[in-house]
């Protein structure tokens, strides 16, 4: 009795997990074919990689779980621009790194605000802010450019950013 317990449990497991990882997929690829800068592998990866998403099982709740996801990136690449500035190793752009920190502020304001707005099922309000959020990394960068002329010491955390931001957008817009 206890084995077939087992099995039916963990064929329930398995199969909440296979539904998730194709809600996962599927909601990434329609992502993807509507938004040409949404990339699909790190859509799927980004999305398999957070406990949150893997439980959805909704279009919103990967909404809510990535938005969280992006909440969290925002913070980090935040930090990773304070660590620069403590250091002192910005090499002539210590203003134009300290109005991304303030940057990653907004974005991260906004992407609060986007969370509540989806919960409300306002999705307009919840565009509106993420839109906002995704101008952050894109003007970070645009920036340190005019300022530096070469690649910000946060490129590559600011294009993971955008995409993480990106993802929970178009999941808003298929809403």
């Amino acid at each position: 009795m206890k084995f077939l317990v087992s099995l039916v449990m963990c064929s329930l497991l398995l199969n909440g997990f296979a539904s998730a990882q194709t809600l996962i997929q599927d909601s990434c690829k329609k992502a993807a074919a509507k938004d040409r800068q949404m990339k699909y592998h790190f859509c799927v990866d980004s999305l398999t990689q957070d406990p949150q998403s893997k439980t959805a099982t909704t279009l919103e709740g990967l909404v809510l779980a990535s938005t969280k996801n992006a909440a969290v990136k925002t913070v980090n690449v935040k930090g990773i621009v304070e660590q620069i500035l403590k250091g002192k190793r910005y090499g002539g752009i210590e203003a134009e790194l300290r109005e991304c920190a303030e940057f990653y502020d907004d974005a991260n304001d906004n992407l609060n605000t986007a969370l509540a707005s989806v919960k409300s099922h306002d999705y307009e309000t919840a565009n509106v802010d993420f839109s906002a959020a995704l101008d952050v990394p894109v003007n970070c960068e645009d920036g340190i450019k005019e300022r530096k002329k070469e690649k910000s010491p946060v490129t590559n955390e600011n294009n993971i950013l955008f995409q993480k931001i990106l993802i929970p957008l178009a999941f808003t817009n298929m809403l």
